[in-house]
C-alpha cells in the first residue's frame, strides 16, 4: 500500500486561498472602523461580480450557460454561503475579534464532513477524519484559552460565526449538485451575483450611517473585493478540481492559523503560548487529513468524476 496525496500544485493553490482568506478578518476588522459590516459585503461582492463578469465575458472557453435548474440552485448557493455567511462572519467580527474569528473557522469542515455524511452517505478514509478531527481540537484550544478575556458580546459574536459555519456547510452540498458541467469562473460569477443582490438589499438597513470610507478603507475594500472573493475562489477551485473535496476543506484548517498571524501583525492583537500550541494541533490535523493510502487513493485529474464546488471563506 503506497502512501498518496494531492498534487503539489493543488495543494499550493488551495494553500495560497487559505492565506487570502485568512486575511480578510483582520482587514475587516480595520474597514469596519469606517463601514458598517452589511455595506462592506455589499461593496466587496457587488466589485468581485463586475470583476467576474468581465473575466467571463473575455474567457476563450466559456461553458454553456447553465439550465434554469442549476442555476436556481447556484443562486441559492450563493445567497447562501455568500450573504447568509458573510453578514454572519461581519457581525461576529465586529463583536468578537479577529483571532476568534479565524480560529472558529477550523469547526467549519467538521460541519460540513457531518452533512455530507447524513445527507450522502459519504464514507472518509480514517486518516481524514482524524486529521479533521485533530485540526478542530487545535481550533478548540485556542479559542477557549483566548475566549477567557472578553465580555458577554465576544460569545454573541462567537455564536454567530458558529452560526455561519452551518450555512457554510450547507452552501457546499447545494454546489456540489449545482456546478456539474460548469468551470470555476463560472460557478462563482452565478454564485458572486445572488451574494452581491442579497447584500444589496442587506446594507439599506446602514443608509443612515453610510459615509465615505477614507482612503486607507477604500483601498482595503479593494483587496477584500479582487484578492479575497475572485482570487482565494478561483484558487480554491484549480485545487479542489484536482483532489477529495473532503481534503481541499481540511487544508482550509491553515486558515486560523494564518488569521492569527494577520491578527497579530495587522490588528496588534495578542497571542498566548496555548493559543500557539493549538496552531501547531491545527497543522499537524491538516497534514494527517492529505495521506491516503492505497493504489487508487489518488485524486482523479481535473476533478473527473467530483463537481466543482467554491468556498471562503474562507473570507
Amino acid at each position: 500500500m503506497r502512501v498518496r496525496g494531492p498534487g503539489m500544485g493543488a495543494v499550493c493553490a488551495v494553500v495560497a486561498a487559505a492565506l487570502f482568506w485568512s486575511s480578510s478578518y483582520a482587514v475587516t476588522k480595520v474597514v469596519l472602523e469606517d463601514v458598517g459590516p452589511l455595506s462592506i459585503g455589499a461593496i466587496r461582492f457587488v466589485l468581485a461580480a463586475l470583476l467576474l463578469g468581465v473575466m467571463v465575458r473575455l474567457s476563450r472557453q466559456r461553458p454553456a450557460r447553465p439550465d434554469a435548474g442549476q442555476r436556481r440552485q447556484l443562486y441559492l448557493s450563493g445567497f447562501l454561503g455568500i450573504t447568509v455567511y458573510f453578514v454572519l462572519e461581519n457581525i461576529g467580527v465586529d463583536l468578537s475579534t479577529a483571532s476568534d474569528a479565524s480560529l472558529i473557522v477550523a469547526t467549519y469542515p467538521l460541519m460540513t464532513m457531518l452533512l455530507e455524511l447524513v445527507l450522502f452517505r459519504t464514507r472518509m478514509p480514517l486518516l481524514r477524519v482524524a486529521g479533521v478531527l485533530l485540526a478542530t481540537v487545535g481550533a478548540f484550544l485556542v479559542v477557549r484559552n483566548g475566549a477567557q478575556v472578553g465580555g458577554n458580546a465576544r460569545w454573541l459574536g462567537d455564536i454567530l460565526l458558529l452560526l455561519g459555519g452551518l450555512a457554510w456547510a450547507g452552501y457546499n452540498v447545494i454546489t456540489k449538485r449545482a456546478s456539474a458541467g460548469q468551470n470555476a469562473v463560472g460557478v462563482t460569477y452565478y454564485q458572486t451575483l445572488a451574494g452581491a443582490a442579497g447584500f444589496l438589499l442587506a446594507s439599506l438597513l446602514e443608509v443612515g450611517d453610510w459615509r465615505m470610507p477614507s482612503a486607507t478603507a477604500s483601498s482595503l475594500l479593494v483587496y477584500l473585493a479582487v484578492a479575497c472573493s475572485v482570487g482565494g475562489f478561483l484558487l480554491y477551485n484549480y485545487g479542489l478540481r484536482r483532489m477529495a473535496s473532503s481534503v481541499a476543506v481540511n487544508i482550509l484548517n491553515l486558515v486560523p492559523v494564518f488569521g492569527v498571524i494577520g491578527a497579530v501583525v495587522i490588528n496588534g492583537e495578542s497571542i498566548r503560548l496555548a493559543q500557539a500550541a493549538g496552531g501547531v494541533v491545527i497543522i499537524l490535523g491538516v497534514v494527517l487529513g492529505m495521506i491516503e493510502r492505497g493504489p487508487g487513493a489518488a485524486a482523479k485529474p481535473d476533478g473527473a468524476g467530483e463537481p466543482s464546488e467554491t468556498t471562503a471563506a474562507r473570507a
